[in-house]
């Protein structure tokens, strides 16, 4: 999990001697569910052991419909069309 946070990578991008990527994704994703991951990273804060805070924000453009308005589509108007027909 650190290493796809550390460098951006899509789980199936895992190196090889991680083992099999949807074995690893499959295992976190049942932690996070579970809590099971921010106990971990809690306890490891106590301890010192670590100093993270994790916060994310992420956007996929490409799974975000716009409506043409909102893409920056010029709109025809009644000024605009009267003044190219002329």
């Amino acid at each position: 999990m650190l290493y796809v946070a550390e460098h951006g990578c899509k789980w199936r991008g895992l190196p090889k001697r991680f083992g099999n990527w949807h074995t690893i994704y499959t295992r976190m994703r049942r932690w996070t569910k579970a809590g099971v991951l921010d106990k971990m990273f809690e306890e490891l804060q106590r301890e010192q052991v670590i100093r993270i805070k994790i916060e994310a924000v992420s956007l996929d453009s490409t799974s975000i419909k716009v409506h043409p308005d909102g893409a920056g589509a010029l709109r025809a108007t009644n000024k605009t069309m009267s003044s190219s027909s002329a």
